[in-house]
C-alpha cells in the first residue's frame, strides 16, 4: 500500500462526490493513525481501520451498507459505522481516535479504500453501500 504524507495526501471525495477532504497517514504517541482534514476539520483514524475494514468487508462477503453518524448518534447494526466503533471489531471499539470526532468513520474511510483499489463504493446521494474488491 502506498502511504501518502501531509505534503502528497489522498485527494478524496465523500461516497454521495459532495465534499471533498484530503487524507495521510501520521504518527501520533508512537501509533500510525490516518489523518482526515475535511475543511478546517480534522479526524484521527487508527491506521489499522483499512486492513480490518477490508478483511471484514471480504469475510462479509456482499454489499454492506455505509451508516455514517456523528460520534453521539446511535448507529444502525449491520453496517460499516456500526462496526467501526462495536466491541466486536479487532480493536473491542473506535477506530476514530478524537474525542467528539470518532464518528463518520462509514463517510471518509470507503472512499480510501476505494482508492486503494480494496473496494467498490456507491456514489447515490443516500444510502450507499461498499463491498471488497
Amino acid at each position: 500500500m502506498e502511504k501518502r504524507t501531509k505534503d502528497n495526501p489522498w485527494k478524496l471525495k465523500t461516497p454521495p462526490q459532495t465534499s471533498a477532504y484530503e487524507m495521510y497517514i501520521d504518527t501520533k504517541d508512537e501509533r500510525e493513525i490516518i489523518v482526515c482534514t475535511v475543511g478546517k476539520t480534522t479526524l484521527h483514524y487508527d491506521a489499522r481501520a483499512i486492513e480490518d475494514l477490508h478483511r471484514m468487508l471480504r469475510a462479509h462477503g456482499d454489499w454492506m451498507e455505509l451508516g455514517s453518524k456523528d460520534e453521539k448518534q446511535e448507529t444502525k447494526p449491520g453496517t460499516v459505522e456500526h462496526w467501526a466503533r462495536s466491541a466486536d471489531n479487532p480493536l473491542e471499539g473506535w477506530y476514530g481516535l478524537k474525542k467528539g470526532f470518532r464518528g463518520r468513520f462509514a463517510m471518509y474511510m470507503p472512499p480510501l479504500l476505494e482508492a486503494l483499489g480494496l473496494a467498490e463504493v456507491e456514489h447515490k446521494a443516500r444510502g450507499n453501500r461498499m463491498r471488497a474488491r
